[in-house]
C-alpha cells in the first residue's frame, strides 16, 4: 500500500508511520485504536489540530485516495457512496488476499531519498 501511494502522491500530501512506532502508538492511543491491529492502513486527519480524526480500514484507503487527486479522488468519492459495513468487508477480503494479489516481498522496503521526508519515524 505505502509503494503505492509514494508513487501516485504526486502533491507530496502524505506522509507515513509505521504502525508499530512511538509516533503511531501514541496517535492510536489519543483516539483509543487498537495497536495491535496490525494489518489495517490507519490515516490520522487533520494531525494537531482540534478535530484530528483517526480513520480506519476503508475509510482511510478512502481519504488517502482524496488526497491522491485525479482519477483517485473521483473513485474515492464513488466509494463513499457504497454503505461503510460492504466496504469493510471488501476491505478484509483484500487484506486478507494481499499477498495473492499484490504479492509478498520477503523484505521490508527502504524508502529511496526522495521519500524519506515523508516517513516520520525514520
Amino acid at each position: 500500500m505505502v509503494q503505492f501511494l509514494l508513487k501516485h502522491d504526486q502533491n507530496d500530501r502524505l506522509r507515513f508511520a509505521s504502525l508499530q512506532s512511538d509516533f503511531a502508538a501514541k496517535a492510536l492511543a489519543r483516539h483509543g485504536a487498537d495497536a495491535k491491529d496490525l494489518d489495517t492502513v490507519q490515516v490520522l486527519e487533520n494531525y494537531g489540530e482540534p478535530n484530528e480524526q483517526l480513520l480506519g480500514r476503508s475509510d482511510a484507503i478512502l481519504r488517502a485516495g482524496k488526497e491522491l487527486g485525479g482519477i483517485w479522488k473521483a473513485l474515492a468519492t464513488l466509494g463513499k457512496l457504497v454503505p461503510k459495513p460492504l466496504r469493510n468487508i471488501f476491505y478484509r477480503f483484500v487484506a486478507r488476499n494481499r499477498y495473492s494479489i499484490f504479492g509478498k516481498f520477503e523484505t521490508c522496503m527502504l524508502p529511496e531519498p526522495r521519500h524519506r521526508k515523508k516517513f516520520l519515524d525514520m
